[in-house]
């Protein structure tokens, strides 16, 4: 081995003094290899992208019937700016309806029999849906303590996935449908309210109170934007037992959906058929109904979809 000058060995630290000594073993004395050059870069273009993002005429043409996201367009492989900010507000307002509880004592400030599921509370209510399709004991104690005749139309309030929507618009509903009922002839069952509910308490709820069809309405799963929507479930001859095949549903019921006053007649149709036919879900024939009840049909005009974000 080649022995280094002192000056060169001081000059060099004990690591590149090894790397030059194997390298001069293996034959090639040359320190390190020159540096290579660095490339020139060219600058970017001035436009990425030159064509400016415009919604097609048929797009456009789409989105004045709905509100649904159409056509909204984008940059190279992603969204614009403003559609991202949009779906994140939309999506936040889902979240905090979901996370919306109902405050104590509510129900009974409407004039409603206040009723509470198994979920000892909102974190339960949402990690396990089993306990909130039965009454817990007090609850159920208090519902067969109340008494009276068994009604033709059981039709309870309930909070599920949205307390927003319930507080928004569900006594409206309720009141309005339980007066359309009326005006059909059948008896009506005093209001009952439920909290940290499930669908199938219906089910429970209706069979004790002996009634031929139990509807729950409750606040819907939101979706983007939409945090105040409502949900109703009928179904004939309610019994803990029952299963989903056996109801019949109406989503979406809110001011940018289906109006409370237009869904009340809607859900009554619905409940007179039941009556008729001794059954629902799908066993109920469902052919004639708007017809015969002069229900209107059609398209209607959608609302505007509201911009939460804007983009200067």
């Amino acid at each position: 081995m080649t022995r280094m000058k002192p000056m060169a060995r001081a000059s060099l630290s004990r690591t590149r003094a090894l790397i030059d000594a194997l390298r001069t073993r293996l034959g090639a004395a040359d320190p390190m290899p020159p540096r290579p050059a660095v490339p020139v870069i060219p600058a970017p273009p001035a436009h990425v992208f030159p064509t400016p993002a415009r919604r097609g005429r048929y797009a456009a043409d789409a989105a004045r019937h709905t509100t649904a996201l159409v056509g909204i367009g984008h940059v190279g492989t992603r969204y614009a700016t403003d559609v991202v900010l949009q779906f994140k507000a939309e999506l936040a307002v889902a979240h905090e309806a979901v996370a919306a509880e109902l405050p104590a004592g509510w129900f009974e400030q409407q004039g409603y029999l206040g009723l509470h599921s198994q979920a000892r509370d909102h974190r339960e209510f949402l990690l396990r849906p089993d306990l909130g399709r039965r009454l817990d004991e007090d609850s159920l104690q208090r519902l067969r303590a109340r008494g009276g005749a068994a009604p033709d139309v059981q039709i309870i309030l309930a909070d599920g996935l949205s307390a927003v929507a319930c507080q928004g618009s569900g006594v409206a509903l309720c009141t309005q449908l339980a007066d359309a009922c009326r005006a059909r002839g059948w008896s009506v069952g005093a209001p009952v309210g439920a909290r940290f509910a499930r669908v199938w308490l219906e089910d429970e709820i209706g069979e004790v109170v002996g009634a031929k069809v139990a509807v729950i309405v409750l606040g819907e799963r939101p979706g983007l934007g939409t945090g105040d929507g409502l949900s109703a479930y009928l179904v004939h001859a309610p019994r803990i037992g029952n299963v989903d095949g056996q109801r019949n549903m109406m989503s979406n019921i809110h001011a940018r959906g289906t109006p409370p006053a237009q869904a009340a007649r809607r859900l009554a149709a619905l409940i007179g058929a039941m009556l008729a036919q001794g059954t629902s879900g799908v066993g109920l024939d469902l052919a004639g109904i708007a017809e015969l009840d002069g229900l209107e049909t059609g398209y209607r005009a959608p609302q505007v979809r509201e911009r939460l974000v804007e983009v200067g």
